[in-house]
Formats: C-alpha cells, structure tokens, sequence
C-alpha cells in the first residue's frame, strides 16, 4: 500500500453534503481559524478504518505524503498513521527497548517536522497526546526532560496556534500518567492567550489533570489564578466541581455576572 493509493480511495468516498457540514462546523470561512481548508465529507470513523484497514504496514516514509495533502481527512488519516505505529512502540514491553526507542523518536521528528499540517483542533487533539505526550514520558534519545521542555516551550511561543494547542493538549496523557507538571507548566504561560481555543483547551487540561492527578492541585492553580482566567477558561476547568463549588469560583474570579 502507497499513499498514493490511500489518497485515491478516500477521495473516492467524498460526500458532498458531508463536506458542507465540516466546512461550517471547522470554521473554514473567510477570517475564520480554519480559513481555507477543504474537506472531502469523511466522518473520523470512516479515516480510522483506512488506517486500520489499509495503512497498517505503511512504510513510514510514505507518511508526508498524507500530512501535506490538500485534503483534511487525508492529513488526519497521516497523523492517525503516526499514532498507530507510535503506540506499537509504546508498549510496556517495548519501553526500554533501543530499536523502539530510535523509531519513536523518528516518528516524534516527523509529527514536529510536519506540525503546521495539523491545522485544526481535531488534527491536534487526536494525535498530539499519543505521541507526543506519551514521548514525554518515555526515554528518548532525542534529550532528556530539560530537552523536551524545550521542545514544548518552542510550539507554546511560536507564531502558530495549533503548535501552541499542542503544547497544553499533549499533557492530556501526561495527567493520566499521574504527572501534573506539564500541564501547570503550559497552563500558566497560556493564562492570557488572546483565542478562545487556547481557553477551552486549557481550561479542559486543567480539568483533566484535576480529575487525573489531584483536585487540591487544580484548587491550588484556581486560588492563584481564577481572578486572571478568561471566563470560558475558568468555566471549563471547574466543569466537574458541583454547582456550589463552581458558584464560588465564579464569585471569586468576577465572572458570575457574565454567566
């Protein structure tokens, strides 16, 4: 199987009133986050069964050929590639083993190398915790942990807002491992970002780490900082405290007058 092959059956799925659909719902219009991107009209269930049912064996080099085509289904079936063969890496038995070790670490530079092709929420939010977050927890020749903070710290300051979603939604699976600093780290250098995605996925990582890690933890970060949160943030991070807690929050910070 080639990629050229994957690209020619999943253009011939497209759907027309489906793709209509996702250009409205990915914000595809004229001034919008996802401004020019075109759509086929695949749902995500229809991209995970190519990849399981056509690009298992996909060599790996073939892979760019998906991250940069035109196509946003055909890009996210490239970065579910990515996760695939990463998470084959990934398991408990293969940890530690060299050869895995080097092959995660390929795939790790490529996701970053091609990182501006995940060019919408869904690209990075299905994707960048399996790989990358999941790297951040294994040993790696790329560096060690002050090396992979630089890593995050470089997407967190660049230009693109899909590199910085990257940088807070990747600790979605550091916070199921139990480790909470990645997402305190990203959380407080996002406290101000200007676009309402950034809110919600750190308000949603806060909330995650929270329910993962420790809800003292996220009372901790809420009593330094709820007065300073965007209201969306703040309104996803205590999503899963009961009305009598959010109430509080929201009296704390100022926003009860804005719900």
């Amino acid at each position: 199987m080639t990629a050229k092959e994957i690209i020619t059956y999943m253009e011939s799925q497209q759907n027309e009133e489906q793709r209509k659909i996702l250009m409205r719902f990915f914000k595809t219009g004229p001034g919008e986050y996802g401004e020019g991107d075109e759509f086929l009209g695949l749902k995500v269930p229809q991209t995970r069964e190519v990849v399981k049912s056509m690009a298992q064996d996909l060599v790996l080099s073939e892979v760019p050929a998906l991250l940069m085509n035109r196509w946003h289904e055909v890009r996210l079936c490239g970065f579910l590639i990515l996760v695939a063969k990463f998470e084959k890496l990934a398991t408990k038995r293969l940890e530690n083993n060299p050869d895995a070790i080097a092959k995660r670490d390929e795939i790790v530079t490529m996701y970053l190398q091609y990182a501006e092709q995940a060019n919408n929420w869904d690209l990075v939010d299905l994707s960048v915790h399996k790989i990358l977050g999941h790297w951040l927890l294994l040993p790696s020749n790329l560096g060690d942990k002050n090396y992979k903070i630089k890593v995050l710290d470089n997407l967190a300051a660049s230009d693109c807002l899909w590199k910085q979603r990257m940088s807070i939604v990747c600790s979605w699976k550091t916070s199921q491992q139990g480790d909470p600093s990645w997402c305190l780290r990203y959380a407080e250098i996002h406290l101000h970002h200007p676009h309402d995605l950034m809110h919600k996925a750190v308000g949603w990582m806060l909330r995650e780490m929270g329910k993962r890690v420790s809800m003292d933890l996220l009372r901790d970060f809420l009593r330094q900082h709820a007065h300073e949160m965007p209201r969306t943030m703040l309104r996803y991070a205590i999503e899963k405290m009961s009305d009598r807690e959010r109430q509080e929050w929201l009296q704390k910070s100022g926003h009860h007058f804005l719900c």
